[in-house]
């Protein structure tokens, strides 16, 4: 491949790992590296809007617009995950929540043998990440390059939901990124000056213009080249067009939960009877490549208000919109600010549970769907999901075309354990309902109506329950001994050389809350794992 442009390091994916990775990886002038995104650059208004999110939620230009497989504990629904595909990834057009998960969750990331990923460990990569505005040290810093930005304004709603929580026991909290995650409170936001400040706004645009950085869009790649089991470049489509690129160093595989193991299979990794099936040559036999796919299943309640105090006036009305606009354009606030939801809730409903086993988001708007169009009354949102889920599903290819989606079978609620927890959340979620001051302000509850019995929650869960937006898992990393481990605790791919996968698929189990920050710290950390190799071989 001597005669085929050349970097050091090759970046798969422009999504919150790779960016960050794009970003250390070329501080040092000496190291050449290129980063190659399937989709456009993130020129698009709408992602830079925070309330844009319910746009970029459907546009294809931006968005993959995933499908799950019929799902059968879902009623055979088949599920909609979006997931990025421009500059950014996922944190170009996701719902721009600050949360880093629960101190337990990296020290059980530990315990399952990853050493380097205790909570201790992963603080600094967090704060190195983190500018926020508020809050500082010993758990926070101000100075990097991601933006945590509290809401300016407190808003009626939330302040009833939080007063509420608090006469059912759940304190209220102004950091959920503390060493305690139990509260109720206001969430801060990946925004900035009242703007989206996504992977690509934090770690790209500064650096853009490095000689050493080239940033190719629009190029889908095909799958990775292996010399006697040493990863040496890579094949993408562009235009129509065959390429080829050749690394001298490594390929950093960061395509995200679904596209990373399908990838990883395309170029002969993964279980050895699914790529003969599709006569794929095989580089490594790696069954765990795509298996234990984890997500949030949430379950969206929602409640018509007495009051015109929802969101839903606002954007149903011209004068509302002109009001919003105005408030955005003058202070930087507003719903246009923030995007969907204000209010956060973390606490436990589970007898065994240690930490909090689930999390809410809230609205304060109504909508039949995620993104979807605003109810024509005043309306609002709770959100409930299960943070720790059981249930595993797994991804595969469905044909040696990278232009077509794997298959993904998401095997929501296939365990006792998490149906127990989605039926004890919405109850909690009603309790919250049924609370004064909030039970105060509602007229009526248009979901989950009608369903009092444990049976019936669980139908309303089934034939309501949607992504979350969080699956992870599916190129785990683990100890040697662990059949389904796809990395080592390096995050290199097990059974060949110079490659590794940085993204959600290397989390061995889902942090107990929205992932980009997680992955943003994973694409820190790597970082310096990549460069300390380096240096050890120097």
């Amino acid at each position: 491949m001597s005669s085929i442009r050349s970097f050091d390091y090759i970046i798969i994916g422009a999504g919150s790992a790779g960016c960050v990775l794009a970003n250390r990886l070329s501080a040092n002038p000496k190291h050449s590296v290129c980063l190659i995104e399937a989709g456009p650059p993130d020129y698009s208004p709408w992602i830079h809007l925070p309330i844009g999110y319910g746009k970029t939620m459907w546009d294809p230009s931006v968005n993959w617009k995933f499908h799950t497989e019929p799902d059968p504990e879902m009623n055979n629904r088949p599920i909609y995950w979006p997931r990025g595909k421009c500059l950014g990834g996922s944190s170009s057009i996701n719902g721009l929540i600050f949360i880093r998960g629960q101190k337990e969750d990296y020290d059980h990331w530990h315990d399952l043998g990853n050493d380097g990923w205790s909570w201790d460990e992963v603080l600094p990569y967090f704060k190195k990440a983190e500018g926020n505005d508020r809050l500082g040290e010993p758990l926070h810093s101000q100075i990097g390059p991601l933006r945590a930005s509290s809401i300016k304004k407190t808003h009626p709603l939330v302040e009833a939901f939080i007063k509420s929580a608090n006469q059912l026991g759940v304190p209220t909290t102004d950091d959920f990124n503390n060493l305690q995650q139990e509260g109720v409170g206001y969430y801060q936001l990946s925004t900035h000056n009242g703007l989206r400040c996504s992977a690509a706004k934090a770690y790209l645009k500064p650096i853009k213009s490095r000689q050493n950085l080239r940033i190719i869009t629009n190029a889908q790649v095909s799958k990775i080249l292996f010399k006697d089991r040493q990863a040496v470049g890579i094949e993408y489509i562009q235009g129509g067009s065959k390429h080829q690129i050749a690394s001298q160093k490594e390929i950093i595989l960061s395509a995200g939960a679904l596209q990373s193991p399908q990838l990883l299979q395309l170029s002969g990794i993964g279980p050895a009877n699914l790529l003969q099936k599709f006569g794929i040559p095989i580089v490594h036999d790696s069954p765990g490549v795509g298996k234990n796919l984890q997500d949030h299943l949430q379950y969206r309640l929602i409640y018509e208000l007495n009051q015109n105090i929802s969101t839903n006036v606002e954007l149903s009305s011209l004068m509302g919109r002109i009001k919003i606009g105005l408030d955005w354009l003058l202070f930087r606030s507003g719903p246009l600010s923030i995007g969907i939801n204000q209010g956060g809730l973390f606490t436990k409903v589970m007898p065994q549970s240690k930490t909090p086993d689930i999390q809410f988001h809230l609205a304060t708007l109504s909508a039949d769907m995620a993104g979807g169009k605003v109810h024509p009354f005043p309306g609002f949102t709770m959100s409930v999901c299960q943070l720790r889920p059981e249930s595993r599903g797994y991804i595969e290819i469905v044909s040696p075309d990278p232009f077509i989606p794997p298959k993904i079978v998401a095997n929501y609620l296939t365990t006792e354990h998490d149906r127990a927890t989605s039926i004890a959340a919405v109850k909690f979620a009603r309790k919250i309902a049924q609370t004064n001051p909030l039970q105060g302000l509602i007229r009526r509850e248009i979901k989950p109506e009608r369903a009092e019995s444990d049976e019936d929650l669980l139908e309303f869960c089934r034939n309501n329950g949607a992504t979350i937006f969080h699956p992870t898992g599916t190129c785990q990393m683990g100890p040697s001994q662990q059949k389904d481990a796809v990395l080592d605790c390096e995050l290199r791919v097990r059974g060949v050389g110079g490659l590794r996968v940085v993204d959600c698929s290397a989390m061995p189990t889902l942090p107990s809350g929205n992932t980009n920050w997680p992955a943003v710290m994973m694409g820190e950390r790597a970082a310096d794992l990549i460069l300390q190799d380096q240096n050890n071989r120097v």
